[in-house]
């Protein structure tokens, strides 16, 4: 139970305690300054606690917004303000300084907790203030002006706006204009009948597995099963988002849990079509591992780009302006987001293509279409690094260095190694030059040794901190080193089930790099150090397979990869369920659109 200080008795008329009660607040009255002071103190420090002027006006939605985020340990609103335990300490030492002889910070404002914000403000606390827009939140210094803000209050519908901000600020084409025009109100409908977030995400989950189960059967009926199914599972997932925003039910766990439900969903779907191919007798297992590769690598850089960006200094380029000027402009801020292929568009690209034509072409199509939208993405980001004057922070550089998943072996060579090679990405891209042109040598042992110069040039490529402009590509460059490893070796085998087993092998390791990101997305910091060392990091499960390929005849290399695959998705599954089941990690939410 929270629980919110009145200052003051209601004024008559006034909707405010129905309101605070309504939205799971313990209403208390305090006569005086003092009495509020006495108040708060009484109040659990485990327990969320809100200051409320009793002559506050305004719309129910805007003391939600103001009172009941959980994202952050203090917010405010004119005339309310709330402290989580985080933020506690804060607030009561800013109390206590305005009711003490010296207090009065703010003496021209006759609001107890307007006056506090303007504490919290003056030792440099940061207080967070939710945009209202229209919504109407205000203390009337009189009965005319409380005349005005309660007719302002019924001039505007706080439902509608409500409705309307539940959906992202940011968002694709397909998605703006085909699911949320209606998936907002079954996320209303959810709400209502208290279902939570996490709960609609599982279901989109589950959806989407049934999805893949019906493409897996290999009838046209199974793949237009699968294709609306698909559809449904997207609508649901767009409904989850929506409910969090409509109900502010935000958390690490559902970020984490939409996050990776996203990527799960997709790739069992991948899955599902390469059965269903298999049924009728096509081996698409190629395609839906090289679907899988590109689609994870183009989130890596992605996500690499953001971590070494988001907090660099002079942050700025001439291609950033430009992109920002053809932001401005209504077509081409719709096509630039269409181009990139985001996961509206793609799974209903998906979706059709599945119930209409065959699994080859739908791989076929995927395939051009995401190498499409990473050249335009990578190319423009290139653009962005080499054009600005940015400086990397320390905190960038780690965040970097925790993306690249550098195991013992790179370890090893960081420590020993005393000459530098050369620039961190031109040593990640030549280790992995080295490594591709022993794949495919066409000698038996010939990827061991490309393998172990590839390890030597990751411990090199994280000798110093990642901080050049394009430092940033060197995780996506280990990310396509490894998984391709795995693809070429075990297409190379040419034993039935070899595919398969590498898809698994690929999707427990994408998993763990996914979990990598959202940690730090998170500021969790990065997987313990033990769990990197326990599956190897990348340059030494790239090792692992090309000894295993090397030594093993072929149905045994399929064997050993099916076992190293299972290995790898218990240890990273059971970390990963542990750390976000009980971190305890502040509330996120990401407002953008994952590609």
């Amino acid at each position: 139970m929270s629980t919110a200080i009145l200052t003051g008795q209601p004024v008559p008329g006034s909707s405010i305690e129905g309101d605070l009660r309504s939205l799971g607040y313990d209403v208390r009255v305090a006569a005086d300054p003092a009495d509020a002071e006495t108040l708060l103190a009484q109040v659990p420090g485990d327990q969320r606690v809100a200051v409320v002027d009793a002559r506050f006006v305004g719309h129910l939605h805007a003391l939600r917004l103001g009172l009941t985020d959980p994202r952050f340990p203090l917010a405010a609103i004119q005339g309310a303000v709330t402290a989580q335990p985080a933020g506690r300490q804060a607030l009561t030492r800013a109390m206590a300084r305005e009711n003490s002889a010296g207090g009065g910070t703010a003496v021209a404002v006759d609001s107890l907790a307007d006056r506090i914000v303007a504490a919290l403000a003056d030792e440099g606390t940061d207080v967070q203030r939710p945009e209202l827009g229209s919504l109407v939140a205000t203390v009337p210094a009189d009965p005319q002006a409380r005349n005005e803000a309660r007719q302002a209050v019924a001039a505007v519908d706080d439902e509608a706006v409500r409705l309307k901000s539940a959906v992202k600020s940011r968002d694709g084409f397909f998605t703006t204009y085909c699911i949320s025009p209606y998936s907002r109100y079954i996320a209303r409908w959810c709400a209502r009948r208290g279902l939570t977030p996490n709960q609609v995400t599982t279901a989109s989950l589950l959806t989407a597995l049934i999805a893949a189960g019906c493409a897996a059967t290999g009838t046209r009926g199974g793949f237009i099963a699968a294709g609306l199914l698909l559809i449904f599972s997207f609508v649901l997932d767009c409904t989850d988002g929506q409910l969090a925003r409509y109900s502010l039910q935000y958390s690490t766990l559902g970020a984490w849990l939409d996050a990776t439900f996203d990527r799960a969903k997709e790739y069992a779907y991948y899955a599902g079509l390469a059965l269903g191919a298999a049924r009728g007798g096509d081996d698409v297992w190629a395609l839906a591992l090289g679907a899988m590769i590109l689609q994870t690598c183009r989130h890596v850089v992605d996500f690499s780009f953001n971590e070494a960006n988001h907090d660099a200094t002079a942050n700025t380029s001439p291609t950033a302006a430009l992109s920002d000027k053809l932001d401005s402009v209504g077509w081409t801020v719709w096509v630039r987001r269409m181009i990139v292929l985001p996961i509206g568009e793609r799974w209903a690209m998906i979706a059709v293509l599945t119930a209409v034509t065959t699994p080859r072409i739908t791989f076929y199509a995927l395939l051009i279409g995401c190498a499409f939208a990473a050249t335009y993405t990578t190319a423009g980001r290139v653009l962005r690094s080499v054009t600005r004057k940015a400086r990397r922070t320390p905190r960038a550089a780690q965040a970097l260095a925790d993306l690249a998943d550098n195991g013992p072996l790179a370890s090893f060579v960081a420590r020993v190694t005393r000459a530098v090679l050369g620039a961190p990405l031109l040593v990640a891209l030549g280790g992995t030059a080295v490594l591709a042109v022993a794949l495919f040598s066409g000698a038996t042992w010939a990827p061991v040794a490309g393998a172990v110069v590839y390890a030597i040039t990751a411990g090199q490529a994280l000798y110093r901190p990642l901080k050049g402009a394009l430092d940033w590509l060197v995780p996506p460059v280990f990310r396509a080193a490894e998984y391709g490893t795995v693809l070429i070796l075990a297409a190379k085998s040419e034993v039935n089930g070899a595919l398969p087993a590498a898809f698994g092998l690929v999707a427990a390791v994408a998993y763990h790099h996914y979990d990598t990101v959202y940690r730090i997305r998170g500021n969790a910091g990065a997987p313990p150090a033990w769990l990197v060392r326990v599956i190897g990091g990348h340059e030494g499960r790239t090792l692992l397979v090309t000894v295993l390929a090397a030594a093993l005849t072929a149905s045994q290399f399929k064997v050993a990869l099916t076992a190293l695959a299972v290995a790898v998705a218990l240890v990273v599954l059971v970390e990963s369920i542990r750390f976000w089941v009980s971190s305890g990690a502040p509330a996120v939410h990401d407002e953008g659109e994952p590609a």
